[in-house]
C-alpha cells in the first residue's frame, strides 16, 4: 500500500462521525475533520434539565516527504492555535481537542523525539469549564513505524494496516 492509499484509508476511518473537508483545508494539511457533540440529560421532562455537555474534536491530516523538526513544529503550532481559536469555553463545555495525523516517507530521529515529548494542554477555569489537549501521531511509511505523544497513543489502532 503506498503513502496516498494509507492517507485515504485513515481519512476514510473518520468519515462516519466527522465532517471531512478535503476541498480547501488549511495549508499544509491534506484534509481536516471536525466532530461536534452536544448532549443533555433530563429528569422526566425537558424542563427538568440535569446537565448538558459540549465536546469537540478537530483532526488535521498531513502528508510529508521527509518530516523534519521545523516542519513538525510549524504543524503543531498551527493545529494548536486553530484548536484554541475554535474553543468556546463556557459552563457546559467538556473538551475541545486537536488531533494531528502525519503520514511521512521518513521521519528524522530528532523529530521522533520531539513528537514523543509534545504536550499541549489548557484548562478553562480549573477544568470546571473543560479543557483542550493535542494528540499527535506520525506514521513513517518507509519503516511502517508509528510515533506518537502520550495523548496520541489512543490513535495507534488507526495504523493497524
Amino acid at each position: 500500500m503506498d503513502k496516498k492509499e494509507v492517507l485515504e484509508k485513515i481519512i476514510g476511518s473518520y468519515e462516519r462521525y466527522y465532517d471531512i473537508n478535503r476541498e480547501d483545508p488549511m495549508p499544509p494539511f491534506a484534509a481536516e475533520a471536525a466532530f461536534n457533540s452536544h448532549s443533555e440529560e433530563y429528569f422526566l421532562l425537558k424542563s427538568a434539565k440535569i446537565t448538558e455537555m459540549d465536546s469537540n474534536e478537530y483532526a488535521f491530516f498531513a502528508d510529508s516527504e521527509a518530516l523534519g523538526a521545523d516542519e513538525y513544529e510549524e504543524m503543531v503550532e498551527k493545529v494548536w492555535r486553530v484548536t484554541l481559536d475554535r474553543t468556546d469555553a463556557k459552563q457546559y463545555h467538556r473538551n475541545t481537542d486537536g488531533i494531528l495525523i502525519i503520514i511521512a516517507d521518513s521521519i528524522d530521529e530528532e523529530t521522533k523525539k520531539k513528537i514523543k515529548k509534545t504536550r499541549r494542554y489548557k484548562s478553562y477555569r480549573f477544568t470546571f469549564w473543560g479543557w483542550s489537549e493535542l494528540r499527535v501521531i506520525a506514521y513513517e511509511h518507509a519503516s511502517g513505524k508509528v510515533v506518537c505523544n502520550r495523548q496520541g497513543a489512543v490513535l495507534k489502532k488507526l495504523f493497524a494496516i
